[in-house]
């Protein structure tokens, strides 16, 4: 991402976040490749973002055709059926993105995220994975671990008025300003799958409750084979019983999970709007600073719920077990 100077034209475009973050910082940008699965209304709001900022590409998967859900917060799909009769979501979302910046490239990729090989990702320098299943996050997070280079890897999940941000950049260093000097800083992240598998008895018990609510839901749509956002009320029975298991497991009392919190989320399928702004911008203001290299990066969880108005950062690793 250290390639050419930036351009007459994109000095003069972004020159006002250039006069906030830098020329380089925006060089980094412009040269930089997004890859983005799953394209629901916080996402969208996470594309919109990163494409008014200057990356250099922006990759959309998702073949899933518009229904009334996707109408709902994605705001990238309009509302003439028309205009997205026979197209797939990515599709659609791509038409729109081009007309926000028309020098970052927009592209579509087709296909199964979970079925590309290793070497797929190494021509991204960030993955996000929208409202993936717990094997596809694991599995994704696992290639691009294997690459030589590092690729910054994100997951994201709304429902309701929930949302939850994971951040993976591996060794990762940056610059902050303490004082009136820049100083170098490093960190180290887990993997998706290690962050996952911390056992909960050594987790401190102010930690969000939506982490462990999440852990449940992600469960429960891996052993009952469904897609993010098929459960209904009907599914509560199932969903208490796997919170039960997996409490018992983990030597913790089942408070951990509020049942009215797993409630919600089985019921909220269609994403809240307000929640998809918030937490899509807090998203896309952590790619901007992992690609950048400024600013102190989000380690390695983030949620927000809107009927506190509360977001939080949770570091979850196993240094709670060492």
């Amino acid at each position: 991402m250290d390639g050419e100077e930036l351009t007459e034209q994109e000095t003069a475009l972004y020159d006002r976040q250039i006069r906030v973050w830098g020329a380089n910082a925006q060089r980094r940008l412009t040269k930089s490749h997004i890859l983005v699965s799953g394209i629901k209304g916080t996402v969208a709001e996470f594309c919109k973002n990163i494409v008014l900022a200057g990356v250099g590409s922006v990759t959309l998967m998702d073949d899933s055709l518009v229904n009334e859900e996707a109408l709902n917060a994605n705001f990238l799909i309009p509302p003439d059926e028309n205009a997205y009769r026979g197209k797939t979501v990515a599709e659609i979302c791509c038409d729109s993105l081009k007309d926000f910046n028309p020098m970052v490239l927009v592209s579509v990729e087709k296909g199964d995220l979970s079925a590309r090989s290793t070497e797929f990702f190494e021509k991204f320098d960030v993955v996000v994975i929208g409202y993936g299943s717990l094997a596809t996050k694991k599995a994704v997070n696992e290639k691009c671990r294997k690459l030589s280079k590092r690729v910054a890897f994100y997951t994201v999940d709304c429902r309701d008025s929930c949302g939850e941000i994971f951040v993976d950049l591996q060794d990762y260093k940056y610059t902050k300003k303490k004082l009136e000097e820049k100083v170098e800083c490093e960190l180290n992240f887990p993997s998706f799958q290690e962050a996952v598998s911390v056992p909960w008895k050594p987790i401190p018990r102010r930690t969000a409750k939506l982490y462990f609510a999440m852990r449940v839901i992600e469960v429960f749509e891996e052993n009952e084979g469904r897609k993010h956002g098929q459960c209904s009320l009907l599914d509560l029975p199932t969903v208490l019983e796997i919170k039960k298991k997996l409490c018992e497991a983990n030597t913790v009392s089942e408070s951990h999970v509020p049942d009215s919190l797993l409630e919600r989320l089985i019921t909220g399928t269609i994403e809240f709007p307000p929640a998809c702004a918030i937490v899509g911008g807090i998203l896309a203001q952590e790619v901007i600073k992992a690609v950048s290299g400024k600013g102190e990066p989000l380690k390695n969880f983030f949620y927000y719920d809107a009927q506190d108005g509360k977001g939080v950062m949770e570091n979850i690793s196993n240094s709670f077990t060492s």
